[in-house]
């Protein structure tokens, strides 16, 4: 079993940053793809970021590339994303969720069969 928990959202204002985590708990080294999501009220949920945990694959949404980067610390079993630049569209609960290597690579939230419960982030102008 795998459980996910979000932490780092935050109130910025367009240009900052943060850095949102996601702790897994359960052996996911080698075995899952952390993608991160989001969404907006009243938008449907929106794929951000994706990586193979353990090891260096990862792929970004148009929409961030450049200004994220989703990261790993295996020792801490922990996925991160940092995200810069932040503007008022990226304004969202975020959410980690988790995918076996087993299966297809997807973008599809209804895909991911392990889900944290979100952080917030909201960007202001």
């Amino acid at each position: 079993q795998v459980q996910l928990v979000e932490s780092g959202g935050g109130s910025v204002q367009a240009g900052g940053s943060l850095r949102l985590s996601c702790a897994a708990s359960g052996d996911i080294y080698g075995r899952y793809r952390i993608s991160w999501f989001r969404q907006a009220p009243g938008k449907e949920r929106e794929w951000v970021a994706l990586i193979y945990v353990g090891g260096i694959s990862t792929a970004y949404a148009d929409s961030v590339k450049g200004r994220f980067t989703i990261s790993q610390d295996n020792a801490k079993n922990t996925v991160y994303l940092q995200m810069n630049s932040l503007k008022p569209e990226d304004t969202a609960m975020y959410y980690c969720a988790a995918r076996s290597t087993y299966t297809t690579v997807s973008r599809d939230p209804k895909d991911y069969t392990y889900w944290g419960q979100g952080t917030q982030v909201t960007v202001s102008s």
